[in-house]
């Protein structure tokens, strides 16, 4: 094994993070076939792109709404202890769904009820998991952890939607989160076998009021973590919203059906993969790594609206993978390094309330573009937020310093762009 594959792979060499790892593998798959699976589902019910918009918002509304709130619990209990809980919680939404759908009763309203509660609970869950990332493997390993989460994310991406292609064709869409139900056992079992000891775990912040408010004062008087949050707020709200553009072109530009919406997931899922392993590999995190992710994003976008094949867009898709994952690990590293741990269940709530609470906002403006004129045109206009968000990268972090992790060389290896 070389040097370089050893460094993708660090963190794993930490019993606790690996157990969280292997925990995530599973359940990560069934959570991936559980978002194909309902959008296939609304769109097959409606037909309309708006729909498909809005199921995705509704499902990451909550965490625009109660995001933060979610943050304010990390900070104030135990993080593994708050996961086991919403794993819990989240098969409720899950089952219901299920049962609905095999009974042959599934209408819009459902899905679009069980989706937000589920939403509900991923408010608490995901800044949660984002917070729980640096007390399982420490400073020195964070960007590669971060890189790894990634990995997760996107292998799911391939492996979640190519099994889902096939139960939708031999069983029925229903069966599909019937699955997703069972793979929480996974994460389950992870988190019971940890070993508390071995967590670095911080400080529980004080109950007194204006807890979030204090966060939010606390980012904005910190540039290291204020930048990075503005840029991933105007991607995140324009460009990253794959869950909507992706089966619209597999359905409407290429004519395709649940199997050619595979593909491109996949393809998107490969090209992330690899971007996240060399994230990882590299250790290192800043301005100009934010700065080219957000320039290729936006290239690479304007070349996916123009692809006149499903066989050529799919590669390209999959370097557009790589140029979000590394865009977004990169970001989520830098602000991990350069929060104080008492804020960082908030501070990393509102990294959240960025990336998925604007979904809400951009999804159904990504869906309304492309029913209303034509997925090719929605990518355009992703392609805009990216060069944007890369014009204002350059600029914006030339004129500030950005803090450096108090870390020290002997401590940690990792480099940190200046």
């Amino acid at each position: 094994m070389t040097a370089a594959v050893r460094r993708s792979f660090d963190s794993l060499s930490v019993p606790n993070y690996r157990r969280y790892f292997t925990g995530q593998l599973v359940s990560l798959s069934g959570n991936w076939m559980q978002i194909v699976a309902e959008v296939w589902l609304i769109l097959s019910l409606t037909g309309s792109g708006l729909a498909v918009g809005l199921t995705t918002a509704l499902q990451f509304l909550p965490i625009l709404i109660f995001g933060a709130l979610g943050g304010l619990l990390a900070d104030r209990f135990s993080k593994r202890n708050l996961l086991l809980g919403t794993q819990l919680a989240m098969m409720v939404p899950v089952l219901a769904l299920a049962a609905v759908t095999l009974a042959g009763v599934v209408a819009p309203w459902m899905v679009y009820a069980l989706v937000f509660a589920r939403g509900l609970v991923i408010a608490v869950d995901t800044p949660t998991r984002q917070a729980f990332v640096i007390e399982m493997v420490g400073p020195d390993r964070v960007v590669n952890a971060v890189s790894l989460n990634s990995v997760l994310v996107h292998g799911a991406r391939i492996a979640g939607p190519a099994v889902t292609g096939i139960v939708i064709a031999i069983a029925g869409v229903g069966y599909c989160f019937l699955i997703n139900a069972t793979t929480f056992v996974a994460m389950l079992i992870a988190l019971r076998l940890m070993v508390p000891a071995e967590l670095r775990t911080a400080p529980p912040s004080g109950a007194g009021p204006g807890a979030i408010r204090a966060a939010l004062r606390y980012v904005w008087a910190t540039p290291a973590l204020k930048m990075p949050l503005v840029l991933m707020a105007l991607l995140g709200t324009v460009g990253l919203n794959f869950q909507v553009i992706v089966p619209l072109l597999a359905r409407f530009t290429f004519q395709g059906d649940a199997s050619a919406y595979a593909i491109l997931l996949a393809a998107m899922g490969a090209g992330s993969i690899v971007g996240a392993l060399v994230t990882g590999a590299r250790n290192q995190t800043g301005p100009a790594t934010i700065t080219g992710a957000a320039l290729a994003f936006g290239v690479l976008a304007l070349l996916a609206s123009a692809a006149p094949s499903l066989a050529l867009e799919v590669p390209v898709m999959a370097l557009l993978g790589a140029a979000a994952v590394t865009f977004a690990a990169t970001i989520n590293s830098l602000m991990q390094l350069a929060v104080e741990p008492a804020m960082r269940g908030r501070v990393m709530a509102l990294y959240t309330v960025v990336v998925l609470g604007s979904n809400p906002i951009g999804a159904p403006l990504i869906g309304w573009i492309s029913e209303a004129y034509a997925p090719r045109a929605a990518l355009v206009v992703m392609a805009a937020a990216g060069l944007t968000v890369a014009l204002l990268a350059r600029i914006g972090f030339a004129r500030i310093e950005v803090a450096r992790p108090a870390v020290s060389p002997a401590e940690s290896n990792l480099q940190v762009e200046g």
